[in-house]
């Protein structure tokens, strides 16, 4: 399978060239080495060349497979949906903030969350996710909120039987994986019963790691070198997997989810 460039700005120019031959009756432009804009919005290209950065002989058929589920999100996203036909489709994800360096926040559903994160939310379809625009929840006439709730109450159904594999580590820590490679790995930190299910197993209040949307790390809080060996590593993850989320640890506890910041977990 043909391979796409390394370098950043080659690789930009060449999903261009993608997009125009697949779709030449949209509006196609690089703003930038890692980002485009298609029809006027701006399309990031980091988490793609991510993708290609980490399986480079699947390259190519990487970037068509995107490029098609892309701009058939686009067409399903500009038509109305009832509320009752994708309300047990809705789902949350967790994002970085920074994604509003690219999208007008004012724009896409989301609630605010800790460590520099947000809720966004999807409509999970059969072949792709297509994200939530606040047009939609207008529409809905519900708010963010409300959404937020319908996400999780999903999220909560999506998969009971969810299967978790711990680890015991020679320092004596314990980690608890999640890797239903599903889309949902990261989000399931905003499971209903996530501390009930996994505090007996960590030994009480716990720490996730989320890098990527599709990695979940659960660490015991204790003893101090098996959480900083850990997080060294997360740092690393978070630097080079696709859909980065944050290098920060979430410290979970019977009352919710809290943030922290690197020099806690160092």
């Amino acid at each position: 399978m043909a391979r796409m460039p390394r370098e950043p700005e080659a690789f930009g120019e060449q999903v261009a060239r993608i997009l125009h031959r697949h779709f030449p009756d949209r509006s196609v432009e690089l703003a930038g080495p890692m980002d485009l804009i298609l029809n006027g919005k701006h399309l990031g290209l980091e988490n793609l060349y991510r993708m290609v950065l980490y399986e480079p002989d699947r390259g190519l058929e990487i970037v068509e497979n995107y490029v098609n589920r892309l701009v058939e999100g686009d067409s399903i996203g500009t038509v109305p949906l009832p509320l009752s036909v994708v309300e047990p489709r809705i789902m949350p994800r967790i994002q970085p903030i920074s994604i509003f360096n690219h999208l007008n926040q004012e724009q896409v559903a989301h609630v605010p969350f800790v460590n520099e994160t947000v809720v966004v939310f999807v409509i999970d379809m059969p072949q792709m996710t297509v994200s939530i625009t606040m047009e939609q929840v207008v529409r809905w006439g519900l708010n963010c909120d409300e959404v937020e709730a319908i996400a999780r109450r999903n999220l909560d159904r999506y998969a009971p039987q969810l299967e978790i594999q711990l680890v015991d580590a020679s320092e004596g820590g314990r980690a608890a994986i999640i890797a239903a490679q599903d889309g949902y790995d990261a989000a399931r930190l905003l499971l209903t019963a996530l501390h009930e299910r996994l505090a007996p197993e960590l030994r009480g209040d716990f720490y996730v790691a989320t890098p990527a949307r599709d990695m979940f790390l659960g660490i015991s809080s204790e003893p101090t070198e098996f959480v900083r060996r850990i997080h060294k590593r997360v740092e690393l993850d978070y630097r080079r997997l696709p859909y980065p989320i944050t290098s920060d640890l979430f410290f979970v506890t019977r009352d919710g989810v809290a943030g922290t910041r690197k020099t806690e977990a160092a």
